[in-house]
This record gives C-alpha cells, structure tokens and sequence, in this order.
C-alpha cells in the first residue's frame, strides 16, 4: 500500500510540472505581446502628436473667428434695432397724421373721445420709441465705430467688407445726428404734444359746475350735492392726457393749464351769485355801508362760503385727484387744488375780516355769531378739503377768521352793557313815564340772543374767551351758566340804569309810573321766554314783576291817596254828627274833590304815559275800588243835604276815572295816540272827563244863584 501511495504521489508532481511548464510558456508570450503593444503605442502617441502641431493653427483661428464674431454681433444687433426703431417711429407718425385727421372730422362728442384716446396712446408710443432711440442712439453708433476700427486695424476681413461697413457707420451716425432732435423737439411729436395741451385746455373749460342757485336751494335744505364734473370716460382721457405731457417733460405746462381753467370755471360758478359785495372789504368800507345793506351781505356770505366749500371746492378737489392723482409726483394735485381754491378762499377771507375788524355796534353781534357758527359748523369738512401741508396755510387763516369773529362778539356783547350803564348820564328819562327805547331794545336784544339759534354760538365764544385767558387745562363753567352770569350782567346794568334815571323827576309820581312801566315792560316781555328760562322764571318775578307792583302802589298812594282824603270825615264832622255841616260845606269838598280828580286827568293826558293795556286795566280797576266806594260813601252820608242837586253819580264816577285810564298815550312828540281795544272799557260811553266835570260845575253855580 505504501508503494501505490508514492506511485500516486510521483504522477501528481509530475502533472504540476507540467502546469508549471505551461504557464511559463504563456506567460513569455504575454511579455512579448505587451512589448510589441508598446511600440504600437509609441507610434501612435509619435502620430497624436504631429496631428497636434498641425491642428494648433487651425483652433486658434477658429477662435480668433469666434471672438471676431462676437465682437461684430454686439455692435450690430443693437445697430439693427436701432433701425428697426426707426422704421416703428415712422409708422407711428403716419398713424398719428391718420388718427389727427380723423379727429379733426368726428362730431360725435364720445366718437370723438374713443378717437382721442387711440391719439394719446399712440403718442405715447412714438414717445417712447423716440427716447429709446435717443437712450440707445450714442452707445450703438460707439460700438460699431470701434468694430470699424478693429476690423481696420487687425485687417480681420476683406477691405471691401470693411468700407461697407465705414459707409453703413457713417450713415448711421448722420442720422441719429440729424433725426433725434428734430423728433423730439421740432418734429411731429412736438406737434402732437401741442395738439394735446389744445385737447387738455377745451376739455377741462367743458366741465362745468351745475347752476349755483340750484346747489344753494339744497344746501338750505341740509342736503349735499357735490356732482362729478366729467363723464367717466372724459376723465380717462384727461388723465391719459396728463401722463403724456408729464412723460414728454410738459409737466409744468400741464399744471399751468390745469390751474389756470379749473380756477376761473370755480371763479365763475360763484360769480353766478352776484357777489358784488365782496369788493367792499375794508374795515373802512364796512363801517360806511347801510346796516340794510351790510347784514344782506353777511348773510349772503355765510350762503356763499359754505356753497363754495361744501359744493365747488369737494367737485375740483376730485377732478384734481382724478387727473392729476396718477403723476409720479404724488402730492402734485392737492398743491394744484389748494392754488385753485386760493385766490377764491382769499376774498371770503378778506371780507369776513373787514366784517370782524370794523366797529362794534349792538346790532352786528348776531351776524357776527352767524358767521362763526357758520365756519363751527364747516371746520371739520373744511380740515378734510384742505389737508395736508399744501393746505395748512388755507386752514391758518380760517383758524385766524374765527379768533377775529371770537373776539369782535365778546367785545360787541360787553361794549353793549357799558354802553346801556353810560346813557344814565347823558340822556334824560322819558318825560312821560313811558319805557324808554333803551330798555325795550335791550330786553328784545338778550330775548334775541336768547333764542336757540345765537344761544349756542354765544356760550361756545363765551366758553373759547375763556379758555384763552385760563389755558386750555382749565375747567370751565357750563355754556348755560357763561350764558347767564354774561347775561345777567347786562340785566343788572340795565337795572342800574333805570333807577339812576329814576331818581332824575321832578315829579314826584312820575318816578313811580317809570319805575312801574319799565318793570313791567321787562317781566312781560322776558316771561315765556328763553331769556326768562335761562334767567329764571321765579327771579324774573320777584326782581322785576314785584318791583314794577311797588311802583304801582307808590303810584296809587301818590296820585290818588289825595284825592280820597277829601272825602273823609273829619272829627269835627264825627262830633257834630252832621248838624253843623252845611250843604255849601260838602258842596266845596265835592267841588275840591272834582277840581282835583281834573287835576288827575289833565295831569294823566298830558304827562302821564301807560302803555301796556293790561298793566292800565289793572290800574283803573284798583283805582276805581280805591276812588269810587268813598265817593259813594260820602254821597250816602250827606244825601239829604244833596237832595233835589245834581251830582256825578258813583257809575258816572266809575266811568270817569276809567276815562283817566281810556288807552290814549302820548307819542314821543307830545301828540295823543291812539291805542288798541284792549285798553278800553266794555260799555263805556264816550263821554269825556271834562265834559262830565263841566256839567258838575253848571249845575252848581245854578244852584247857588238859586
């Protein structure tokens, strides 16, 4: 077994031998082959490279050409489109002469609008390709000069090439020169920009404002009419219009226009309202003017004003702001609006000033309080209209006009007390005993004053005065309380004055019937009243009613307290009991008794003045039960005495002293007035004081001869 194992053993060497002989062999083929792949290699780097060196030349000039062309497109794509810019702005001329003849020719009023604005757009256009041939001109013509010069110095191309290409520069160059400007400045563009300005002033004197009157009749009745002043279509136009010009440099001359017609349109709307009282406006001026004439023009002021803000002044405002509001200048149309409204503003402002500023007599505070009420009423809308900056110096001097109207009210409302307390020593009471003018002008100015309409103005000037003087920090008092300690200054002043006038009779009952007169004039007149509501109705009373009924009773105790005490017995009368009184003793009382009742009436007739009917009825009557039972009473007492003579009987008495109370007054030159019904008494017969008086005394005197 041993000696197969090394048969085996022997027969596995001897095959790896041969393995090993074989790869040996294969593998000395190998090596020869990578040697003559090597060689191979060799060559064909040896072949590579004489292939490069004869291929460098022929790269370089490929991008010599590459670069050369480059160099030649960018010089002449830009000169192309410069041509092509050219040929786009010849066309848009020719559309232009077309669209102009075509304008010139359409009646049709929106036609001819669709038309207009086909005209603007393409002036726009030619615009545009204009200075995109004066934007680009310079450089391209720079660049394809200095291909020129490349080409002729470097020899890159044939000479003819390059002289064509010089001729091509050349041609180019003249016409840029020579073209340009006149496009811009002389050409049709410059016409069309002309025609347009013509178009932009014909359509803004177009829009005008509706019939002023017609806006004021609604302004009265508290309605706002603020109306476009263009279709929509008409303000497109003016904007696209407006955008041209002020892309073509023409900005100035488009505001001028703009300005220049939108003023004299707002100028001649108001001037449809006659104001011709605005010429008149210096302080001076003013101060000559008929009060008539002065307060028609305050008023048509106050009308005129807000017409102007609420209605003329909101419809251009918006036009501004349509046409002007999509400039690049943002502001540029409110600055255009506030020149518009300026001069306008300037001559209401002056006028209400001189209004202000001149003198200060009672009767102007109430158009003075409609004025300011009337700039109150209008400050916030007139803020808004005019806001901004390029406004703040319109709102100024409105702020300026309402301190002056401010001021002139508060000084016109305390220069009226001072001037009621300065009459008491000038003018001396009615002589008479009537009311006199001051009073009753006074109590119908504060009744005036008073009233809803110049209540709240009054106090609201009252309210500002104040605050000036405290800072504004400062509490002040309720309007209804300045309202009334202001008020009640001017009643005690009048208070003051009617009892320093008073105390100036030399009749002793005439002090009375004026103190009685005017009291009472003022209770009445104040009662009811506003003037009364805000004084008080209790101290109304109390002040003035209870004042004028002291006066009354003075007045009775004065006049005909005499009168009676002739007709009272006396103690020796009482002693005698009668039999010692004579039918002549108690003729004479009866006589000094009707000599003196005459006395009366002549005295009432001629120097006695009561006026109010009511107040001369409540007189008679007192009179009469004062005066009539002693008569009767003494008539009773000496009857038999009396018997069989004639006498005034108590009924005729009674009808007598209401004669003395029969409702005439005198005027203020001496001569009887008179009055209505209401002072006369029912039943009355029309029998004189007098006459009955003489009848009396005829009697008498028959008597006694008898």
């Amino acid at each position: 077994m041993a000696a197969n194992e090394e048969d085996s053993a022997l027969v596995k060497l001897e095959l790896a031998c041969s393995d090993l002989r074989t790869l040996l062999q294969s593998s000395a083929k190998l090596e020869k082959d990578l040697e003559e792949m090597e060689k191979k290699f060799d060559s064909i780097d040896e072949k590579l490279s004489t292939a490069a060196k004869r291929v460098a030349p022929l790269q370089s000039l490929a991008m010599a050409a590459k670069a050369l062309e480059t160099r030649i497109n960018r010089a002449v794509s830009p000169a192309l489109g410069l041509l092509h810019s050219f040929k786009l702005s010849e066309s848009f001329q020719k559309k232009l002469i077309e669209l102009s003849d075509k304008l010139s020719i359409e009646k049709n009023p929106r036609k001819r609008l669709k038309k207009l604005l086909k005209y603007v757009q393409c002036v726009d256009q030619l615009n545009e390709v204009i200075n995109l041939i004066s934007r680009d001109g310079e450089p391209v013509i720079q660049k394809l000069q200095e291909v020129v010069e490349f080409l002729s110095r470097t020899k890159a191309t044939d000479q003819y090439r390059t002289q064509r290409l010089k001729e091509t520069l050349i041609t180019l160059k003249a016409l840029y020169e020579s073209e340009v400007d006149a496009m811009r400045f002389d050409g049709l563009l410059d016409e069309a920009l002309l025609n347009l300005q013509d178009e932009f002033e014909i359509m803004l004197q177009q829009m005008k404002h509706q019939n002023t009157g017609e806006q004021q009749a609604y302004e009265e009745a508290d309605q706002t009419l603020v109306s476009d002043l263009g279709t929509e279509m008409e303000v497109q136009v003016l904007r696209r219009i407006a955008e041209t010009l002020s892309a073509s440099d023409c900005l100035d001359i488009c505001i001028d226009i703009f300005v220049k017609v939108r003023y004299r349109r707002a100028a001649k709307a108001l001037m449809r309202l006659n104001p011709d009282y605005l010429r008149t406006y210096t302080p001076e001026e003013i101060d000559e003017m008929q009060w008539e004439s002065l307060e028609t023009a305050i008023s048509l002021w106050i009308q005129h004003f807000e017409l102007a803000v609420k209605t003329v002044f909101v419809s251009e405002k918006k036009l501004c702001k349509q046409v002007l509001g999509g400039l690049p200048e943002v502001l540029i149309w409110l600055e255009c609006f506030v020149k518009i409204a300026d001069k306008i503003m300037a001559v209401f402002f002056r006028f209400g000033e001189g209004v202000a500023r001149s003198n200060r007599e009672p009767q102007k505070l109430f158009k003075l309080l409609e004025m300011f009420d009337s700039l109150e009423k209008l400050k916030l809308e007139f803020t808004e209209i005019f806001e901004g900056e390029s406004g703040a110096d319109i709102c100024i001097r409105f702020r300026e006009l309402e301190k002056l109207l401010v001021h002139a009210s508060s000084k016109v409302f305390w220069e009226f007390g001072l001037q009621i307390e300065g009459t008491s020593d000038f003018f001396a009471p009615q002589q008479d005993g009537s009311v006199p003018k001051l009073v009753r002008y006074a109590v119908n100015y504060l009744k005036y004053l008073t009233t809803e309409t110049y209540s709240a103005p009054m106090a609201k000037v009252f309210r500002t005065e104040q605050m000036w003087k405290a800072g504004i920090l400062s509490k002040p008092e309720t309007d209804e309380n300045l309202l009334k300690d202001a008020i009640s200054n001017i009643m005690e002043a009048l208070q003051r004055n009617i009892e320093s006038k008073s105390s100036s009779y030399k009749d002793k009952i005439l002090p009375h019937i004026f103190v009685m007169n005017t009291y009472w004039y003022i209770y009445m007149r104040s009662r009811n009243t506003e003037l009364g509501k805000l004084i008080g109705e209790q101290y109304m009373k109390q002040k003035y009613k209870s004042a004028a009924e002291e006066s009354a009773y003075m007045y009775q105790w004065r006049a005909w307290r005499p009168l009676v005490r002739l007709l009272e017995k006396e103690e020796s009368e009482e002693q005698d009991n009668g039999t010692k009184a004579t039918a002549a003793f108690v003729r004479g009382k009866l006589e000094a008794f009707f000599n003196r009742f005459d006395e009366i009436s002549q005295r009432h007739a001629r120097g006695y003045s009561i006026p109010d009917a009511d107040l001369r009825e409540q007189l008679r009557e007192a009179t009469v039960k004062l005066v009539v039972p002693v008569y009767s009473e003494f008539l009773n007492a000496h009857s038999k005495l009396l018997s069989g003579e004639s006498y005034v009987s108590p009924e005729s008495l009674k009808g007598l002293v209401g004669q003395v109370f029969n409702g005439t007054d005198r005027t203020s030159n001496g001569k009887p007035k008179r009055r209505d019904s209401k002072g006369t008494v029912p039943g009355r017969n029309s029998v004189s004081v007098e006459g009955e008086l003489k009848n009396f005394r005829r009697s008498r005197s028959k008597s006694i001869d008898a």
